[in-house]
């Protein structure tokens, strides 16, 4: 099949298939006499894995990994389970930072009286972080916004 069949068939796109292609993340395609590209069910199957891989987070580097863990079939599971406990907990801490980034923001929004004044707690929260002293200036920035409007 060519490179637009193998992109339907596995849901990933022509330009991501020659992307992968080219960081060696799949095998190089067979080339026809005329230089299109040409894969098989094998080849979509991988792709596959790939899509499958990104959607759940791994990155490319982690994806490449994970394919030499499926195609070894002398690895030992735990050495796959191993790999996506250490993602996962990753995207824990991922989630949990995001969450504090929203509780903050959400904070300076409400002690923002988003009216034509020039003030604005959000900006000036921004503004006050500088390496080594986030908490002080954070601690004296919520307080600032809880007292100066």
């Amino acid at each position: 099949m060519n490179i637009g069949e193998a992109a339907q068939a596995s849901g990933v796109s022509a330009k991501m298939v020659r992307y992968y292609e080219r960081i060696g993340l799949i095998r190089p395609a067979t080339r026809t006499e005329s230089g299109y590209r040409v894969y098989n069910d094998e080849d979509v199957h991988t792709l596959r894995f790939v899509r499958r891989s990104r959607g759940l987070g791994f990155s490319i580097e982690e994806t490449a990994e994970l394919l030499a863990l499926w195609r070894d079939r002398g690895r030992a599971s735990a050495d796959v389970k191993s790999f996506a406990l250490k993602h996962l907990k990753d995207l824990e801490a991922k989630i949990e930072s995001l969450q504090s980034m929203c509780r903050t923001l959400r904070h300076l929004a409400s002690n923002c009286h988003g009216d034509g004044r020039p003030d604005c707690p959000i900006l000036d929260d921004i503004a006050a972080f500088g390496p080594g002293d986030k908490e002080a200036k954070r601690t004296k920035s919520m307080t600032n916004c809880n007292h100066s409007h």
